[in-house]
């Protein structure tokens, strides 16, 4: 059952973000509200409704971006909205038409992520632009996704179409989804080598690079709690070392020392060829892995293995002391 108190922001904002997962909470004033708090810290205002014999949860929005007494107000509008029949569209779309709608009402994402969806989705999925989404038949999709090779993919953007079917369907452009049915595609989950003792190692392998560049910038992917491509086109103007940030992401003590120890000429903090960011340094990393006994080890395995380990905290400097305290207790100061 969920925890109900009365909604205010000073509770909010000081909400504990749970370890793993997501914990809910509820509205006493309106018990209809409730709310997500998941280990990232993100606060989403949300109702439950049976809709056609289904549970459903229906988000009105993000919190503090939306503001407590307008959720409240929302609550009777949306499960109105949830329990009005769907309207049967008599206009027809393409796929390619329906999928541009679904990319703006429903898709949540960084512009990054977004951009690699749109791009794995024009990749993948192009064949079926042109098609009606309401003549999309099941064979179309296992068409479509039996010739993407690499099941993550594959997966991946059948949950998609599942996802942007179940919306045509709501929004009354297409009366059956052809995913429904189809065998779930398993993928084989690939586990990080990663423990602290390799850690370590792969630390002192790192430091004996001579490529001043690379060892900075494999260094940086350790210290920052970042993805390599987000390491690799840091940019110095980028970058506040009053307030210890890179954008708007805290970075720790040993990562602000490693950069202002670096010549800071040119707009990219790790240059590579003809003036621009280091690119996919994926030869270097490789023999750095190698040398560390991990030659199967990729430059984001880092990034992840770190960002599990990290206890999270929406506070800016809370989570940036625990980004010290997790590099503190690897002894990688």
């Amino acid at each position: 059952m969920a925890h109900q108190f009365f909604f205010n922001s000073y509770i909010l904002d000081n909400l504990p973000t749970p370890a793993t997962g997501f914990d809910v909470v509820q509205d006493i004033s309106e018990p209809r509200l409730r709310m997500y708090i998941t280990s990232r810290g993100a606060k989403t205002f949300f109702v439950r409704k049976r809709v056609r014999g289904r549970d459903k949860r229906i988000i009105i929005g993000s919190y503090p971006d939306m503001d407590i007494e307008v959720a409240r107000g929302m609550v009777a509008t949306v499960l109105d909205d949830a329990s009005k029949k769907i309207p049967v569209r008599r206009k027809k779309l393409s796929f390619k038409e329906f999928w541009d709608i679904y990319l703006k009402n429903q898709v949540r994402r960084s512009e990054d992520s977004e951009v690699k969806l749109v791009r794995a989705v024009n990749m993948h999925l192009g064949e079926l632009f042109d098609k009606n989404v309401s003549d999309i038949s099941k064979a179309d999709v296992e068409s479509v996704i039996g010739k993407i090779k690499g099941r993550a993919i594959a997966a991946r953007m059948q949950e998609v179409l599942a996802s942007l079917f179940k919306y045509a369907i709501d929004q009354g452009y297409a009366k059956n989804n052809p995913v429904l049915g189809l065998p779930k595609i398993v993928q084989q989950r690939r586990l990080s080598p990663l423990n602290e003792e390799k850690v370590l190692r792969l630390l002192d392998v790192i430091k004996s690079q001579e490529t001043e560049v690379m060892k900075n910038a494999f260094l940086m992917m350790i210290y920052s709690f970042l993805p390599k491509n987000k390491v690799l086109s840091m940019r110095w103007d980028e970058l506040d070392f009053n307030h210890y940030l890179w954008r708007e992401w805290p970075l720790p003590d040993v990562a602000v020392v490693l950069l202002e120890n670096m010549p800071q000429d040119g707009d990219w903090v790790f240059v590579g060829r003809c003036k621009n960011h280091l690119m996919d340094p994926r030869t270097a990393w490789h023999n750095v892995a190698t040398a560390a006994g991990m030659p199967n080890l990729r430059m984001d395995d880092v990034y992840k293995f770190f960002m599990r380990q990290l206890v999270w905290a929406s506070d800016r400097e809370d989570l940036r002391t625990n980004m010290n305290n997790l590099l503190e207790k690897f002894g990688i100061y």
